[in-house]
């Protein structure tokens, strides 16, 4: 006979002692008794039943009323053992689930990490914080040895794990274009075909591609739907919207991406971000773009990836810590 079996044949002596002593280590005998219950998968309603059995057998006479009100918690904890039992179930694939969705956001995280380069023309801050374990954003550095840095930043219309696995797509068709100068509209084209293709019709990425040449100290760029960047004056301490027309990626293999070239002053930055800056919320409140370049400003005395990490807990303590988006920030200076 196991031991269990013997518990539950000693639990009238168990109630027994205790109604009769009120004996605090009755009370402790009966709290092992529930451990180990649980151990052995006893529902609730095996040891109401057992408890009901106890109280028959020591009170023979008991009153009908306290005998109905005993049946009545039964079938209520069968119902509550079956809906335990079915949370129970439902709470380990849950788990499980979380656990293989953590290892696909590392997995990601690997997949996706980019290089930032260390130049003396240019200074560069970068931070990416997803709302969520997996990101829907993407910040991508090239720099080849003919002094041009190319920078990518892309947001999925979409969220969660198919968003993910686009990025890693997109980013493995980077990956395989030449190791030379492209220019911004020409790489558009080529990633709007590969999304048109290999994306459900569902989904929309937004990029913009810009080109830095440290030799004439130009920037070229061009946008595909994706959110306006800034371009800050140092001179006269404002900033100028960065829009640029483009058709989201994917919608049509056909689409042409018109590019666009400027020059960058010494100490001037070029600001490039995703809708997650932009639309921080307080509360119901949608922060304004004037509020987020006020940010932006009050730090443009620090080192851009001090620009960055500022800027970022400035609106994460905003949001009380929670972001509604995935936050993508980052920051070129043109130092020399």
């Amino acid at each position: 006979m196991s031991t269990l079996k013997l518990d539950l044949e000693n639990y009238k002596e168990l109630l027994q002692e205790y109604i009769r002593t009120k004996d605090e280590q009755a009370l402790y005998q009966a709290e092992q008794f529930s451990k180990q219950s649980m151990q052995h998968q006893i529902s609730p309603d095996e040891i109401i039943n057992v408890h009901i059995q106890s109280l028959q057998e020591i009170y023979p006479e008991m009153p009908e009323y306290i005998q109905s009100s005993m049946n009545f918690l039964l079938e209520t904890m069968i119902s509550y053992g079956l809906a335990y039992q079915e949370h129970q179930s439902l709470r380990e694939k849950q788990l499980e689930l979380k656990s293989e969705i953590s290892v696909a956001a590392n997995m990601q995280k690997t997949l996706l990490s980019t290089v930032k380069p260390e130049l003396d023309e240019v200074e560069i801050g970068a931070l990416s914080v997803p709302a969520k374990q997996m990101n829907g954003d993407y910040h991508h550095f090239v720099y080849d040895n003919q002094g041009n840095l190319g920078i990518a930043v892309a947001d999925v219309i979409g969220k969660g794990v198919p968003a993910a696995l686009c990025m890693s797509m997109i980013k493995y068709s980077m990956d395989t274009f030449p190791e030379m100068r492209m220019d911004p509209s020409v790489i558009l084209g080529s990633l709007n075909r590969v999304v048109e293709r290999n994306v459900d019709s569902s989904m929309f990425v937004t990029m913009f591609y810009g080109l830095y040449n440290s030799n004439d100290h130009t920037f070229s760029y061009s946008s595909a739907g994706h959110e306006p960047g800034f371009y800050y004056h140092k001179e006269t301490d404002e900033f100028e919207e960065i829009d640029v027309p483009g058709l989201v990626l994917g919608v049509s293999a056909d689409t042409a991406y018109t590019q666009y070239k400027r020059e960058v002053k010494r100490g001037d930055m070029i600001i490039l971000l995703t809708d997650g800056v932009t639309e921080c919320r307080q509360g119901e409140r949608f922060i304004e773009q004037d509020e987020v370049l006020d940010v932006i400003k009050s730090y443009s005395h620090l080192p851009p990836q001090d620009i960055v990490d500022q800027v970022y807990r400035h609106f994460e303590r905003l949001q009380d810590f929670h972001l509604r988006d995935d936050f993508t920030l980052i920051v070129l200076r043109r130092n020399v």
